[in-house]
């Protein structure tokens, strides 16, 4: 069985902005969200390193 993976996202405020889209939020919504989230930072990191960078900017979060 994976391991857990810390939450990175703020629930309540999640939800308030889902809500906002007038839909419900099941209660794995969050964790789907947060593996998608831990994902982009692994891929921001990894397009920084092949940058020759030790520093991740916002332009390593975008995708071509």
């Amino acid at each position: 069985m994976a391991k857990k993976k810390d939450m990175l996202l703020v629930g309540s405020k999640t939800k308030e902005v889902l809500k906002k889209g007038k839909v419900n939020v099941s209660g794995d919504a969050l964790e789907g969200l947060n593996e998608v989230v831990y994902w982009y930072v692994d891929q921001a990191v990894k397009r920084a390193k092949a940058n020759g960078r030790k520093t991740v900017r916002a332009h390593d979060f975008c995708i071509n």
